[in-house]
């Protein structure tokens, strides 16, 4: 089988034209997965930056890393379990828990001496509106 034009000018272009549309998809494809991994390794490096911190140079603030942050919050955290747990009467538990103590000697609960003393009793329900006729 000849799979020749019979022009030998026009099979040569055939067959540079063929080349030159391989070569232009073999580059497309280059091009893109250079540009793709170019993306990965650029994000995975503001990951990194993000990550570890960067310090601080003429104009801009140091940005520390995740782990220094999770290390002041766990400070923060301290100081928050400190208050809400009683210990010596420093904390804001302990305080509460004396001004409570104050207030009820102050004000005995009715409700620890009688029977039946409790929240008062709800109001009655209306009955739903009839409609007219």
């Amino acid at each position: 089988m000849d799979v020749t034009t019979g022009i030998p000018g026009l099979d040569a272009a055939l067959v540079w034209g063929g080349v030159i549309s391989v070569l232009a998809t073999v580059v497309t494809f280059a091009w893109r997965a250079i540009r793709s991994v170019s993306r990965v390794v650029g994000r995975t490096g503001q990951f990194l930056d993000d990550w570890y911190g960067e310090p601080g140079r003429p104009g801009v603030a140091e940005r520390p890393g995740v782990m220094q942050r999770l290390s002041s919050l766990e400070d923060g955290m301290s100081h928050v379990r400190h208050e809400v747990r009683p210990n010596s009467g420093s904390s804001l538990r302990d305080q509460v828990d004396l001004a409570n103590e104050r207030l009820a000697r102050l004000c005995p609960d009715p409700c620890g001496q009688e029977e039946g003393c409790g929240p008062p009793p709800s109001p009655p329900e209306e009955p739903p509106a009839q409609p007219a006729p």
